[in-house]
Parts: structure tokens; sequence; C-alpha cells
């Protein structure tokens, strides 16, 4: 990453952070970056009994807020949408949920995780 991260370079890096510290704690992955319209799923996993559907907010400082308050009711509800078809589409039979993970990344790139189960529900 450049000294001046671009907000997509921030953005891949805090998910592949993500991604990572998730496969850490004994999440499986089964889809980064899903699309379903304009509707998109950051990281989509299993654990456990669960299917988690997780939005990644990364942020390299917090001036405007911690990462997690930029999920809105209105992102909430796209992800919602998302999820739904993503269940349909693979014909998925679990328990889901949605987490959040917020991803800060100091100027030295050390980056910093909080990890939000159960963030919200449909």
């Amino acid at each position: 990453m450049s000294p001046r991260a671009t907000k997509a370079e921030t953005g891949l890096l805090g998910e592949n952070e993500a991604a990572l510290f998730l496969q850490n704690k004994g999440y499986t992955i089964l889809h980064r970056n899903w699309r379903s319209g304009k509707d998109e799923l950051d990281i989509v996993a299993t654990f456990g009994r669960f299917l988690v559907f997780i939005e990644v907010k990364t942020r390299s400082g917090t001036a405007f807020g911690q990462p997690w308050e930029a999920v809105t009711i209105r992102k909430q509800n796209a992800l919602i949408r998302a999820a739904e078809a993503y269940i349909r589409t693979f014909q998925m039979d679990m328990d889901a949920r949605f987490d959040i993970i917020s991803v800060l990344v100091s100027p030295d790139k050390d980056v910093l995780i909080d990890h939000i189960e159960y963030a919200f529900s449909a």
C-alpha cells in the first residue's frame, strides 16, 4: 500500500485482514464480494451451524466515527436482500446471522479488528 492509500486499497486491505481473522477463528469462507444485482456481500462464511454474512467496514481513522457505524439501516436492508438471494441461489438450509467486522488501519499499517457477532437481524 502506498503512503496515501486510496479508499479502494484501504478497503481491500481490510477485507483481506478480516478474511484471515475469520479463518484463524475457524470460519470457512464460502464467498467474497458475492453480488446480487446492486447488492453485495463482503464475506459469506460458515461457522458451526451458522451461515454468516459479514459486512466489513475499514477506515484509516475515527474522525467520521467507528467503521461499524457506517452500517446504516439502509445498508442492513441491502445486506438482508443479498443474503436472501444467496440463500435462494445456493439453496442453503442453515441458521443465518449477520456480523460486522470493523477494521481500523493506522498510518503504519497496523490493523485493529473488532468483530461484532449478531450485529443485526433480518
